[in-house]
């Protein structure tokens, strides 16, 4: 489960810009070895991909809702858009945390969807082409990051998926998440290190922090074959796990959402993830 303490970013260095885009559609094969074996440009929403995902973690604010309820889960233009959304006044909230309490009713009200139980991989390379707007404001928390496919939270649909956090079955892994205490245009790309424990992970010890354009469509994906895990923006290497312990054997599912970790007030319009496409690619030696 994500804990609040992985953001202790205002005393890091950014490293790095960038600000070109990249082409809007992905060639059939993207490097000598890789080829793609799932890809999805969200023409519409496809549940043979993805399902939404209602849970509580993080002490977040908002409350997850299914179905695009209060367009907070769209698809349009060719473009899925995860959206935070201001109601004006408190509701009911039917989500719930790891322990089984129910959150408070909240006026805020978000979009999350995950890939669980209908696209999982062992390895190869995960790589979506995203942008967020306005980055920045108090409270923002937009992420794209793999869990280890027997994590124990909901939804709990197979029997297997008895593996508690973030335990190898569990395991976390970081591609994008922005969160505001750090200010706008950077992101944060990390491996969750496991101390071998239920809770007990390490989220400072294999993190970047990274500046680029936010507002900006850019390319953000991590890889991983054999026992090295290569984090890039836009196809250009950033970082590279220095830890080459393999803790990553297990398949692992894709989440896409945007929350609000605080109860500050949202300025202007709804908050926006927009997303052109989700692929994941095999390495073939």
């Amino acid at each position: 489960m994500k804990r609040l303490q992985r953001f202790m970013l205002l005393g890091l260095t950014l490293l790095g810009t960038a600000g070109c885009n990249m082409a809007s559609q992905p060639v059939a094969s993207s490097g000598a070895g890789w080829s793609i074996d799932f890809f999805d440009d969200f023409e519409r929403f496809n549940t043979d991909n993805w399902q939404d995902q209602r849970i509580w973690v993080n002490a977040e604010d908002q409350c997850y809702v299914p179905d695009n309820q209060f367009n907070t889960r769209q698809v349009t233009d060719g473009t899925l858009k995860l959206r935070v959304v201001d109601l004006g006044e408190k509701r009911p909230c039917d989500n719930l945390d790891k322990f089984g309490q129910q959150h408070p009713d909240t006026q805020y009200v978000a979009g999350r969807i995950a890939s669980k139980n209908r696209k999982e991989f062992v390895k190869g390379r995960w790589t979506a082409r995203l942008r967020v707007r306005d980055s920045g404001q108090s409270g923002m928390f937009p992420a794209w990051w793999l869990l280890g496919a027997q994590n124990n939270e909901a939804p709990v649909e197979e029997a297997d998926e008895t593996v508690c956090w973030p335990m190898t079955g569990s395991g976390e892994i970081d591609i994008f998440e922005h969160h505001s205490d750090g200010g706008p245009d950077h992101y944060a790309a990390r491996a969750i290190k496991s101390m071998g424990y239920c809770g007990g992970g390490d989220w400072q010890a294999l993190m970047l922090v990274q500046a680029t354009r936010l507002d900006e469509f850019h390319e953000y994906s991590v890889e991983w074959v054999d026992q090295h895990l290569i984090f890039r923006l836009d196809g250009v290497e950033i970082y590279r796990s220095p830890d080459p312990e393999d803790q990553f054997p297990e398949p692992l599912f894709a989440i896409l959402n945007f929350a609000k970790i605080n109860d500050s007030s949202m300025l202007g319009s709804p908050w926006v993830l927009e997303v052109d496409w989700v692929r994941h690619e095999v390495f073939q030696k």
